[in-house]
């Protein structure tokens, strides 16, 4: 009897063994894809479902420090808006700025002794050589200008309008020194141009210096790479900011338009393609639906790393990104869990 029962005992183990083997298996792709023609709202089929997160057009861009710095100001706060080249975090700059200072005592004198001494027949290469100093330094004046039209409209004493006119007199400044060096090279190219002498070779190292200087400079000044809206700010002044640092100083991202970065489980890739139909639902928003299309279908499988729809936990299989355009996001916001379910054809 004892023998029944342990035999019995035995194949009941066994068939739960493979129910739940057979329930591990099955859970990735009824997570993922709801089953190939599996009824949906309405009566509609999905070919795949897939969690996604709603992201900015632009992706989230995190801005980090170029340079070891401690941080002097802060200009801007989550929510502001800014675009291209708006100074966003200054570092301390009083030594480089010292830097600099020194850089153009030294090409000052270098320009005085070189001017001391007959031009020659270099003297179309040395106008050029002055053409594109003096573009360069007209160049930072004006990039000055448009960092001050920024901070005082950021505090309440400047207007948008000052704002535009100053950056227009930045690019204006940006062309002119690029007609500049062109006409530089155009010189130097004519044949016939002479050498240049030792006092000309040392202004033109000085010059050099200068530059370097002013990049190094420039540095200390992070701007913002594109046009968007400041999503969060984790850095404060006093706070010494780094290359190295794992946390970013500021994310940004451009909310004109958002989209769904989706998790498609590999085995469903060759069903989905670029222009298909989508629905998205979020948890937050429960009975509202909003539509997209699939923009792109990365090439690349890889570890998930968001949870697979209703369970909310993480399982373990590989994914493909799927991007979706949003048509109306309507109250959706960057970051927010969603489903994705990607139409039957």
């Amino acid at each position: 009897m004892s023998m029944m029962i342990k035999r019995d005992l035995s194949a009941a183990l066994g068939l739960c063994v493979i129910l739940l083997l057979s329930s591990a298996n099955q859970q990735p792709v009824s997570a993922q894809s709801g089953g190939d023609g599996k009824a949906g709202d309405n009566g509609k089929t999905w070919q795949a479902v897939a969690p996604g997160v709603v992201e900015p057009r632009s992706g989230e861009v995190k801005i980090a420090a170029p340079v070891v710095g401690r941080v002097s100001a802060v200009m801007v706060k989550t929510n502001d808006r800014v675009s291209v080249d708006d100074p966003l975090i200054c570092l301390d700059d009083e030594g480089a700025r010292a830097r600099v200072a020194s850089a153009q005592a030294q090409a000052a004198m270098r320009e005085k002794a070189r001017n001391e001494k007959s031009a020659g027949k270099a003297a179309s290469r040395r106008n050029a050589e002055d053409a594109v100093a003096e573009a360069e330094a007209a160049l930072i004046d004006a990039r000055n200008s448009f960092d001050n039209a920024v901070r005082a409209r950021r505090t309440g004493n400047g207007s948008d309008p000052t704002v535009s006119a100053a950056r227009s007199a930045w690019i204006r400044a940006q062309d002119n020194l690029e007609r500049e060096r062109a006409q530089l090279r155009k010189v130097e190219a004519q044949s016939g141009t002479p050498l240049p002498t030792q006092l000309e070779g040392q202004l033109n190292i000085a010059r050099s210096d200068l530059r370097v200087a002013i990049a190094e400079l420039e540095k200390l000044t992070i701007r913002a790479p594109i046009a968007g809206t400041v999503l969060k700010v984790d850095v404060r002044s006093g706070e010494v900011a780094a290359p190295s640092l794992p946390q970013p100083l500021l994310l940004l991202g451009d909310l004109s338009h958002l989209r769904v970065r989706a998790e498609l489980d590999e085995h469903n890739t060759g069903k989905i393609n670029v222009g298909d139909a989508v629905t998205v639902r979020a948890e937050a928003f429960r009975g509202q639906t909003f539509r997209g299309q699939v923009a792109a279908v990365a090439p690349l499988v890889q570890p998930a790393r968001l949870a697979a729809p209703g369970s909310r936990n993480l399982t373990d299989f590989n994914v493909n990104e799927v991007i979706v355009d949003l048509n109306e996001p309507g109250p959706l916001i960057a970051g927010m869990k969603v489903d994705v379910y990607f139409e039957s054809k």
